[in-house]
């Protein structure tokens, strides 16, 4: 397996030298973070055998949200507690996406569009679901900001996981929406486009390229919602790309495989520096959110959320204890090893003789 650390160090001073302005802080923290990640140089901890009593040195993961084998804990924490919200309806799964005219102006300025994305996909959903004649009630959702498309292209969109229904609590009702429809797609857009447009000329921000008239928001049913959630949750800690998708580094080319949305696996080459910053470009600002509850579902609404357990005469799954991290196996005996101490620094190197 290509390790994203080897890659770094191969083609980190290409990357520099050949994207220096565009370059961020944040850029270089990832950078510096995931060439580190249980090395040699990384910070290490020290552990000890419960059983034998064995010792032993390991290195500390990055824990960089850009990492591929780093904060699968933090993953399976996040997916428990969304799973724990699920209610016992259909859900949809909504998807808005800005046109690529765009995506240079949202780049200069992330953390403010991509904020306002999240908020303008909201509020859209929230005046259909208060206007819609079945429905006359509040919505909820799961959002999730993604940055990427399969190829890993630079792709701004964001996912609402939608219950199929919305609450009325002056009246105490839920009303739910039949079949396998949920919003009319083009309506939806066309909402979407003009807050977006208010939005963006009360910021200030304006772009210079003609803009299309139809913009793409995509409205599909996705069953009860779990394993919609757990599609989102693959992203969301532990990279855009897989080290096992990392396929080869040959004549200052990398190649890996990515899964289009029909299910066909295809392959991408790309020069190292490029290959680097291809990842780069999905750093999200320091301390963003990319995921957000809305509605009844906000951590805030507990009135709302007992209510909803009388109507639907159903208690909400409680979130459980939080998933234990892996275990480290001792070398000596196979028992499980107690951490003892963290944040160490790593043991000198030998000198060569």
């Amino acid at each position: 397996m290509i390790l994203l650390s080897t890659l770094i160090s191969t083609f980190g001073a290409e990357l520099r030298e050949q994207y220096a302005e565009r370059l961020l802080p944040g850029h270089e923290r990832a950078l510096h973070a995931m060439a580190m990640c249980r090395t040699e140089e990384s910070p290490v901890m020290r552990v000890q055998c419960l059983d034998c009593g064995a010792r032993e040195i390991v290195p500390h993961s990055c824990g960089h949200r850009l990492c591929s084998h780093c904060q699968h804990h933090e993953g399976q924490r996040w997916l428990e507690r969304q799973r724990a919200k699920l209610l016992p309806v259909d859900y949809f799964m909504v998807t808005f996406t800005l046109p690529r005219q765009w995506r240079p102006l949202v780049w200069q300025h992330q953390r403010r569009c991509y904020d306002l994305l999240l908020k303008i996909a909201w509020q859209t959903l929230l005046s259909f679901g208060l206007k819609d004649p079945h429905l006359k009630g509040k919505l909820a959702a799961h959002a999730v900001l993604h940055t990427h498309s399969r190829r890993l292209d630079y792709h701004p969109h964001v996912h609402f996981i939608v219950p199929a229904g919305a609450l009325d609590s002056k009246h105490r009702l839920w009303r739910r929406k039949q079949g396998k429809y949920l919003f009319h797609q083009a309506s939806l857009a066309k909402v979407f486009r003009a807050k977006w447009f208010e939005a963006m000329k009360q910021e200030g921000l304006k772009v210079s390229a003609t803009l299309p008239k139809d913009w793409v928001v995509d409205c599909k049913p996705v069953g009860r919602g779990d394993k919609a959630l757990t599609y989102l949750g693959k992203y969301l800690y532990r990279g855009v790309l897989q080290e096992k998708d990392i396929l080869r580094c040959e004549d200052g080319q990398v190649t890996f495989r990515y899964t289009e949305n029909t299910g066909k696996v295809k392959t991408r080459s790309l020069p190292g520096a490029e290959f680097l910053w291809l990842l780069l470009r999905h750093v999200l600002p320091k301390g963003f959110r990319r995921t957000r509850d809305y509605g009844f579902l906000h951590s805030n609404c507990k009135t709302m959320i007992r209510l909803l357990q009388y109507l639907f005469q159903y208690a909400l799954r409680p979130a459980g204890k939080d998933p234990q991290r892996p275990s480290i196996p001792c070398k000596v005996c196979g028992g499980i090893m107690a951490i003892i101490a963290t944040r160490l620094k790593p043991p000198l190197k030998a000198q060569p003789a």
